[in-house]
């Protein structure tokens, strides 16, 4: 019996691509708060501002330095 396969090859490609796409998802939800940290602590160094952390991650603020 002769069967097509090529389908079958596409069908995998996509169930990788969908379970790398669950994964990268979960993980940027996990972590998004101290990356959302990470980058305002760079921008407040660019402005010359001071970096003030919140109460979560993810929730710093920028504020104007004490002379």
């Amino acid at each position: 019996m002769l069967r097509n396969n090529r389908g079958q090859a596409l069908v995998e490609y996509v169930l990788i691509i969908a379970l790398i796409s669950v994964i990268v998802v979960s993980l940027v939800s996990y972590f998004g708060g101290y990356l959302k940290d990470s980058i305002t602590k760079t921008s407040c160094s660019l402005v010359d501002q001071e970096y003030v952390s919140g109460a979560k991650p993810g929730e710093g603020t920028c504020q104007e330095k004490d002379a």
